[in-house]
């Protein structure tokens, strides 16, 4: 059984209390992992992490705290992982909903060898078009994307892809789900699980990260925007050519290439 975590700030009582609430019925062992109030972080640990420079070659404007404390608490996940025995872990957002077959999803992708993948994306948009695809289980179909969504609330993480991760984004320049889409950059696998098993809950219309209202747009930050989005749209049909879907077997067996 992979273990699952959740990401909680400790001021957030009540999405801890509504998480508990969801995880105890799964047959999953389960735990809460405090997120990162930004600015409680030490200059030297905020300079580890992040790196202005990076951010203004990267992204269209400078990250919210918000931003960086979820970014830094998803690195924190990576290393739990790394520090426990586990071949992977169930990362999840306290804001989450699960949907039907979640737990039966979450066990099939346990069975694929952890050294054959990075993340499985348990989110996905409806209408998906996935680039490749094949069962998983008799009701969800294990994918590549054609675009990797922009999400992070939910996802199975292997040991090859926290350590990809934290060798490859410390210090980052954009929001943690921004940085999973340019997965060519430090060689993560990333697949995904369609019908989703992971969507958003009510309770996300609330957020933690923009708790002091979104940043509006400059027209500068808009030209920036596009510009990027275009650089992605080019670097992404180049290198989804080489992504390659893991084959499930009969009995769960799978690899990448």
């Amino acid at each position: 059984m992979l273990p699952i975590v959740y990401i909680n700030l400790d001021r957030d009582v009540q999405r801890r209390e509504r998480m508990e609430a969801l995880l105890a019925p799964l047959p999953f062992p389960h735990q809460r992992l405090a997120g990162v109030l930004w600015r409680k972080l030490s200059a030297a640990e905020q300079a580890q992490l992040y790196s202005p420079a990076l951010n203004a070659v990267q992204f269209f404007r400078p990250l919210a705290d918000g931003e960086k404390g979820c970014y830094a608490s998803h690195l924190r996940a990576c290393e739990h992982l790394l520090a426990s025995q586990n071949p992977a872990v169930v990362v999840l957002e306290d804001d989450v909903s699960l949907e039907t077959g979640f737990a039966e999803v979450v066990h099939a992708v346990a069975q694929l060898p952890a050294d054959s993948w990075d993340i499985v994306k348990l989110y996905s948009r409806e209408g998906e078009q996935p680039w490749g695809e094949r069962p998983l289980t008799p009701n969800h179909r294990l994918i590549t994307y054609r675009r990797v969504p922009s999400m992070s609330n939910g996802y199975i993480l292997s040991r090859s892809g926290a350590r990809k991760l934290l060798a490859g984004r410390r210090p980052f320049g954009r929001p943690v789900d921004v940085d999973v889409r340019y997965w060519w950059e430090c060689g993560l696998r990333v697949a995904g699980v369609t019908p989703a098993v992971v969507t958003m809950g009510a309770i996300s219309e609330s957020s933690s990260i923009w708790s002091g209202g979104r940043h509006r747009r400059s027209w500068g930050e808009r030209w920036v925007r596009w510009r990027l989005q275009l650089d992605y749209t080019i670097r992404n049909a180049w290198y989804r050519r080489q992504q390659q879907l893991p084959a499930v077997g009969p009995i769960g067996r799978s690899e990448f290439g």
